[in-house]
């Protein structure tokens, strides 16, 4: 498929498009990997001139960019930018915008940066213009939906004018270096293979913890909550490149296929196994980054509510690869420190011949945030003079990729490949319609389970690392949280 004419930002003033696609799209254009005609196009409701809209978004743009901002890019990238004003829910915006498309030669990438509530009327307004013909293709930012059936009706919305080769559903997760670093880890190297299963694996932690609250989205947040808005998208892709089984090769059809398999392959917590097996929380008063910081019901006008900051679930992949193998997912705010980490915990060796020298399982350690690296922690023995015996100790052999990479200064956007991706009609990194609903049905009886058996989400202070059922939750099986 050739690449677009025009790029088309549906809620291009809000806080995704000002933090993460207009500079991601500045810096495509200044590596020079942004097609040579293509248009970006914002649409939103504000009133605004095209020059108008120019200044805003560059200053959106050098906010971001800080340093790395080149007046002579942004002067090319500038003449690309147009504004179509517009209420999404408004026929007559639609006529705004298809003139604005006029001559357009390839066809339109329009790009659904709005709530999920809007994605129905935005397609159903394109479709009435006749601007979800092929070759014009759709981007659907996460959530998609806030359970298998509202993921399913807007899928079925969207399939009656855009067929699923047309269709890409954005993971901002799957963007990142580290996560599809997953892949040339565990398929580019002949070490790890062997060993990626139930055999010598002892289990799996994903851990995504935020210091931060709801930072001005509270009104999403109680709506959707800690499993809906970071379980059922990230995490989920996360544990399916882990687990999954080799692709036959790096086409999206393989790739993806793989992936559900694994989300099909989850066993279903069953009411009785949820206070064991999954802990819900909501932060309370305390101290994060050194600073006092309110409660959940206390932000912004907040209110009582049952929506959980922090959930910790206890998850099995029941296949031959998997069986017995748990997998630990947590996520939270106003946890202690900012990180993404996915820990590979190795069994114990057999036996040991090291008499009074204690060993400790090996780790691969892979963290995606703050910064991206991959660690191996191994047994090494004390350089030093013994008798009767020999000393160990744990050593780590750390890539980081920060220093094993040091020609590129700036780090990417992980939406700036996910863009590439798209304009480039790639649609690996993006999730299939049946991927995102298989995770909807796992979460969904999760949820629902919660409400048939009246499980409230447990307080925890700021700045810990959630309520204590999220400790027992590992330690049931002999295990502990890697901090």
């Amino acid at each position: 498929m050739t690449a677009p004419g025009a790029f088309v930002i549906f809620g291009a003033t809000g806080d995704l498009a000002r933090r993460m696609l207009f500079p991601s799209l500045y810096f495509l254009d200044a590596d020079g990997l942004l097609p040579s005609r293509i248009r970006i196009v914002g649409a939103a409701r504000s009133d605004h001139t095209d020059e108008e809209f120019r200044k805003d978004v560059e200053g959106w743009v050098r906010e971001r960019a800080g340093a790395f901002f080149s007046q002579d890019a942004w002067d090319t990238f500038a003449k690309r930018l147009v504004y179509s004003p517009g209420d999404a829910t408004d026929p007559k915006s639609y006529a705004t915008l298809k003139q604005r498309l006029e001559g357009t030669e390839g066809g339109a990438l329009f790009y659904l940066s709005t709530s999920p509530a809007l994605y129905i009327p935005i397609v159903k307004g394109l479709a009435a213009e006749n601007l979800t013909n092929d070759p014009n293709r759709v981007i659907v930012e996460k959530p998609i939906g806030k359970s298998w059936a509202t993921c399913e009706q807007i899928n079925a919305a969207i399939a009656e004018h855009f067929s699923e080769n047309r269709t890409f559903r954005i993971d901002h997760y799957l963007g990142k270096e580290t996560v599809q670093n997953l892949i040339a880890l565990r398929f580019g190297n002949a070490l790890f293979e062997p060993l990626w299963n139930r055999h010598t694996i002892d289990h799996v932690q994903i851990t995504v913890a935020e210091t931060l609250g709801v930072e001005g989205r509270f009104g999403y947040y109680d709506e959707y909550g800690a499993t809906r808005d970071m379980v059922q998208n990230h995490i989920l892709q996360l544990l399916c490149l882990i687990a999954m089984e080799p692709p036959s090769n790096l086409r999206p059809e393989s790739v993806r296929g793989e992936k559900v398999k694994v989300l099909r392959s989850l066993r279903p917590i069953r009411d009785s196994e949820l206070r064991e097996k999954t802990v819900r929380g909501q932060y309370t008063r305390g101290v994060t980054d050194g600073k006092s910081v309110p409660a959940y019901t206390e932000e912004e006008g907040g209110k009582p509510s049952d929506t959980e900051t922090f959930v910790a679930l206890c998850a099995h992949v029941d296949n031959w690869r998997w069986a017995g193998v748990p997998f630990y997912l947590r996520t939270g705010k106003r946890l202690p420190t900012r990180t993404s980490q996915i820990v590979i915990q190795f069994r114990d060796v057999p036996h040991s011949i090291f008499n009074g020298s204690p060993l400790m399982a090996n780790r691969l350690t892979i963290t995606l945030q703050p910064e991206e690296s991959i660690a191996l922690t191994i047994m090494n023995k004390t350089p030093s003079l013994t008798q009767g015996g020999y000393e160990l100790q744990p050593l780590t052999l750390n890539l980081s990729l920060l220093d094993a990479f040091k020609g590129e200064k700036r780090r990417r956007i992980a939406y700036e490949r996910l863009l590439l991706e798209a304009i480039s009609d790639n649609s690996t990194l993006f999730v299939r319609r049946d991927e995102a609903e298989a995770a909807w049905v796992w979460i969904d009886r999760i949820i629902e389970g919660w409400a048939r058996t009246g499980i409230k989400p447990a307080p925890y202070q700021s700045g810990s690392w959630g309520p204590a059922g999220a400790f027992a939750l590992t330690e049931r099986n002999g295990h502990s949280w890697y901090e």
